[in-house]
């Protein structure tokens, strides 16, 4: 087995990646707070993703 060294100044941390259908807990919308900011997460017929507050 091969062992990689990684810079830790130098490398980029991984960007969180969540699944749009687990966030609506398999419906089409969600809510998402921020800063006490309610918004709403809508995943359209056509598959696409509405972000509004």
């Amino acid at each position: 087995m091969m062992s990689e060294k990684i810079d830790r100044k130098t490398a980029t941390p991984a960007i969180p990646q969540h699944d749009a259908v687990e966030l609506t807990a398999g419906g089409s919308t969600a809510q998402i707070v921020l800063n006490e900011q309610i918004y709403t997460l809508r995943i359209t017929r056509a598959g696409k993703l509405i972000l509004t507050k």
